[in-house]
């Protein structure tokens, strides 16, 4: 009996080792017309990653080595300037910093959100596309040689801030330049799936969220909108973008991955050490 619990003891670290303990790395690239300035949160008790909020010209892209079991989100601040004093704000997305990096708050809405839970239930990265605080600008995301759960991309394209309701759309001149959630918007509690309507069965989908969900089906356009929205991965890394070309939104095609160096964070596990890894739990299971 002694034997086999530590046969299991061993089993369940070398699976971590291999599968769960790897850091990411997260890609933001920023393809739209214009210049975005990506912010990004920790969630409460988990360390905030570095940078913390950064800018984007169009074309270009910088990458975040993310540890593993973190969680968080990451959006796009727009049309941000900068005062005589240096003080920064931007009309979408600004997080109240007054600075480049966003100071432990979130988005202020409305804001496209890209949710991440790394190395959650049974060692699966969960993310999502978020509109349920609104939308800015569209964004992708796309895992990059992971294995488990779907893999898929989650996100949009499309542009909202044109055909926004005229009752969500927030102007700016003559310019619509983000679309509100209807919780933002009206403060009802049936929008806000809170009070009474705090539960799956009594928070339904509205006609503000169907309009988001029909124009991006892979997004969250509510509180509850968990089952066509939230995707999962394990062992990968993530592109993250900001204004996608339809030809990323597809499902990650990547059906061979890499097994992933822990040690390094990325590249091809040793095969010595998966030789090695085995050969000491046959060892231990035959003694």
């Amino acid at each position: 009996m002694a034997t086999l619990q530590v046969s299991i003891v061993l089993v369940m670290f070398f699976l971590q080792l291999f599968y769960g303990a790897r850091s990411s790395t997260f890609t933001i690239a920023n393809k739209c017309s214009y210049t975005v300035w990506p912010g990004v949160l920790s969630s409460a008790g988990i360390p905030p990653l570095s940078p913390k909020g950064f800018v984007l010209q169009p074309g270009e892209s910088t990458s975040i080595g993310v540890p593993a079991s973190w969680s968080g989100r990451l959006w796009g601040r727009t049309l941000c300037t900068k005062d005589s004093s240096g003080k920064i704000s931007c009309l979408t997305g600004d997080c109240g910093s007054s600075k480049l990096e966003c100071s432990g708050a979130g988005a202020i809405p409305p804001a496209t959100l890209a949710e991440f839970t790394l190395n959650g239930a049974g060692g699966l990265d969960f993310y999502d596309v978020s509109l349920v605080d609104g939308y800015n600008l569209p964004m992708m995301i796309v895992p990059q040689g992971g294995t488990g759960g779907n893999c898929s991309s989650a996100g949009y394209a499309a542009d909202l801030n044109g055909d926004c309701p005229l009752e969500l759309k927030v102007v700016v001149g003559s310019q619509g330049v983000a679309c509100n959630s209807a919780c933002n918007a009206f403060g009802d509690a049936r929008y806000c799936c809170s009070g009474a309507y705090s539960t799956p069965n009594a928070c339904k989908p509205s006609s503000y969220s169907e309009y988001f969900k029909v124009a991006c089906p892979t997004a969250y356009s509510y509180a509850y909108d968990d089952g066509t929205s939230t995707f999962t991965c394990a062992g990968a890394d993530y592109v993250i973008t900001f204004c996608p070309t339809p030809s990323t939104c597809i499902k990650s095609s990547n059906s061979n991955p890499v097994a992933v160096d822990v040690s390094a964070g990325s590249g091809p596990t040793s095969s010595a050490l998966i030789a090695g890894a085995f050969t000491t739990l046959a060892a231990v299971w035959l003694s």
